[in-house]
């Protein structure tokens, strides 16, 4: 059986956070929720978090500056219901405008994002098969 990614999902939005939540954990992925950037922040630096969803608008520590502090160790996906007023410079890998997206997107997006951090499957050999010989008499 293989490991369970483990999904950082930030909002000050405390129906969006248990929805997102919900949907993510019945997919297979273990989540930690939190509603300020801080917390988030702590709780990632502790380790063991493949991915971070957050939302781009919230008090104190908000998703772009979240995303810069973590850009250079895990992907990041940037929701907003602000589209107008989305950072092109924003370090996020995927940005989604809130209730323009089906939670099918959001799971694909998240799916691929995980994939690229892992890299391509190697292909492994098992022990002690060798590899067929061609053109042996």
């Amino acid at each position: 059986m293989k490991p369970k990614r483990t999904i950082l999902s930030v909002d000050d939005n405390e129906q969006s956070l248990s929805y997102r939540k919900i949907m993510l954990e019945t997919r297979g992925y273990r989540v930690a929720t939190y509603g300020r950037g801080e917390e988030a922040l702590e709780r990632f630096r502790q380790g063991g978090i493949d991915l971070v969803v957050t939302d781009m608008t919230m008090p104190g520590l908000d998703g772009p500056h979240l995303i810069s502090a973590i850009k250079n160790l895990s992907p990041a996906i940037l929701i907003s219901s602000k589209v107008r007023a989305y950072d092109h410079d924003s370090q996020a890998d995927v940005f989604l405008a809130r209730g323009m997206y089906a939670p099918a997107d959001l799971l694909e997006r998240i799916r691929l994002l995980l994939v690229r951090k892992r890299g391509p499957k190697r292909m492994q050999q098992r022990s002690g098969q060798l590899p067929p010989q061609f053109g042996a008499a």
